[in-house]
């Protein structure tokens, strides 16, 4: 099946919160923690906790309504900017942000970061970290000029892609002006964190199946190459699970940086 008969994220929208359970929750029954939490958790610790990316402001432009990537990103940046394409996933990530009533728990993850950081006695203080360094929420339309319209963000010196270019593409051509549109959004010499699902062609939130643009390790990277990011960082994690909810082969975690 192709894009004309499943369902496209940034089109049609989808259920956030049955996504979270089903790919992000603390459940017994949920198989993906090893690749979804586990492993992009660990690939981003170690990416800031290195020093190697740091600056001012970081936007993050991914798929639903997860924050556990943002942890060690809010030891080195204290202005975060999340761009989302759906209201649902939005307010989904205010009711956290705000502590509100029927906010998703992301207990796991932090407990998790702070382990990574060797702060397990400091669960609260890792979460108000990365409540207090989260400026602005904003809904991105990539068909626009400016994704962020009306708001006129400053370029970042870090973006946090993770899941969405390959849900919102329907082909290559696409998937090429789609990342453009990204990498227009930092400053020279600013760096992207790419995660990507390799071999991918479809996925499911709730009951609802969604198109995948099925690209691999070799099309990402010479997408890199054609618009001018130089590759610092690369690492594949094979699938670790067994589920008809998805049928990615692997995750690619890319990192570049913004020619001078």
């Amino acid at each position: 099946m192709d894009s004309t008969t499943h369902k496209l994220y940034h089109v049609h929208g989808m259920d956030s919160r049955s996504f979270l359970d089903l790919y992000f929750s603390n459940k017994e029954d949920m198989v993906f923690a090893e690749d979804f939490l586990t492993f992009p958790m660990g690939m981003i610790h170690y990416q800031f906790s290195t020093g190697r990316v740091k600056g001012t402001l970081l936007i993050d432009i991914s798929l639903g309504s997860f924050i556990h990537l943002l942890y060690s990103a809010s030891n080195s940046f204290k202005r975060i900017v999340l761009l989302r394409f759906q209201e649902k996933c939005i307010m989904e990530l205010s009711r956290w942000l705000h502590d509100r009533t029927g906010a998703y728990d992301w207990s796991h993850t932090s407990s998790a970061a702070a382990e990574l950081e060797g702060t397990r006695d400091q669960l609260q203080e890792t979460e108000m970290r990365l409540r207090s360094s989260i400026k602005q929420i904003l809904k991105c339309d990539f068909e626009q000029e400016n994704i962020s319209s009306p708001v006129q963000l400053p370029l970042a010196d870090c973006v946090i892609s993770a899941g969405i270019l390959e849900m919102i593409s329907k082909n290559e051509d696409e998937y090429m002006k789609n990342l453009e549109k990204t990498i227009k959004l930092l400053k020279p010499g600013g760096q992207l964190l790419l995660f990507a699902a390799l071999d991918t062609t479809y996925w499911f939130a709730g009951a609802e199946r969604f198109h995948c643009f099925k690209c691999n390790e070799e099309f990402v990277k010479n997408a890199f190459d054609k618009l001018g990011l130089v590759i610092d960082y690369c690492a594949v994690q094979r699938r670790r699970n067994v589920s008809d909810l998805t049928d990615y082969k692997a995750f690619l975690f890319i990192v570049g940086h913004k020619g001078e």
